[in-house]
């Protein structure tokens, strides 16, 4: 009851600064207004991620999805939970540069009432979110494992294997925060890595397969309710076997359909 309590308030930026060292961010990535809805009084952020190619299209990455895709996915989420802190994953190729950038989230602010976006990368982008942050774009940065990256890094590499590893990840961390982001999401990253980073950096960080000593987790809420049956990543924790209940509910109602126990005289006009 606490926890929903504190939450019905809800976050905005400064919650979310000030929450480092506190109490742990919780985000859930989220793609529709139903689920919104339920998760809504729940999580910290609503995270609208690029990763609904690969959870809803069945796509082999995050590569494919559009702007407009995205725009239409937060409008249903901010539908749904009208107050919600709710944040729009930046597709691939939507902020090359400063001008690409600043033009594609005006109108990500003007199409939809996504609080924030979310844009990968490090140093290498740091120019851009200070642009972005310069006018009024409120942005999350996202560093270590980067999905965007996987073709042209050759894959899915866990990060911070290395000190040269280390000393670039914390670099990134350092200036994605003074360029103004105001909180960093870390992918991959072994767990003492992104302890270091955390510590590097007076915004939240939040993990995702990194570790507990990060400021906050994330998850995408179909892997965390077990629906994707595929393969389970190592960083995913399953808090239902969502998957095998779906089927068990639908192959009651297919019972219930062939015997014609379904509808019954309640269930008619």
């Amino acid at each position: 009851m606490s926890i929903i309590k504190n939450n019905v308030e809800y976050m905005n930026i400064n919650k979310i600064k000030n929450s480092k060292n506190k109490q742990k961010l919780t985000v859930i990535t989220v793609y529709d207004s139903l689920f919104a809805n339920l998760f809504k009084e729940i999580a910290d952020i609503l995270l609208v991620g690029d990763s609904l190619n690969m959870s809803f299209a069945g796509k082999e990455d995050t590569l494919s999805a559009t702007l407009e895709q995205m725009i239409y996915h937060t409008k249903a989420v901010c539908t749904g939970a009208s107050k919600a802190f709710v944040v729009l994953d930046m597709p691939f190729g939507t902020y090359t540069n400063k001008k690409i950038a600043l033009k594609n989230a005006v109108k990500v602010y003007q199409e939809c009432n996504a609080k924030a976006i979310k844009i990968e990368g490090g140093e290498d982008r740091a120019g851009i979110i200070k642009h972005l942050t310069s006018n009024s774009i409120a942005v999350m940065a996202h560093i270590g494992l980067m999905p965007q990256y996987v073709r042209s890094e050759g894959g899915y590499k866990v990060r911070g294997k290395t000190q040269e590893d280390i000393n670039k990840l914390i670099k990134d961390a350092k200036a994605v925060e003074k360029a103004g982001a105001f909180a960093i999401v870390i992918e991959g990253v072994i767990s003492e890595v992104a302890k270091k980073i955390t510590e590097s950096v007076n915004i939240p960080t939040i993990g995702i397969g990194s570790g507990n000593n990060t400021d906050g987790q994330v998850l995408v809420w179909s892997d965390m309710l077990g629906l994707f049956e595929d393969f389970k990543p190592k960083f995913v924790r399953h808090y239902m076997n969502g998957a095998s209940l779906v089927k068990k509910a639908v192959n009651e109602y297919r019972k219930d359909v062939q015997n014609s126990s379904f509808p019954s005289k309640d269930e008619e006009y």
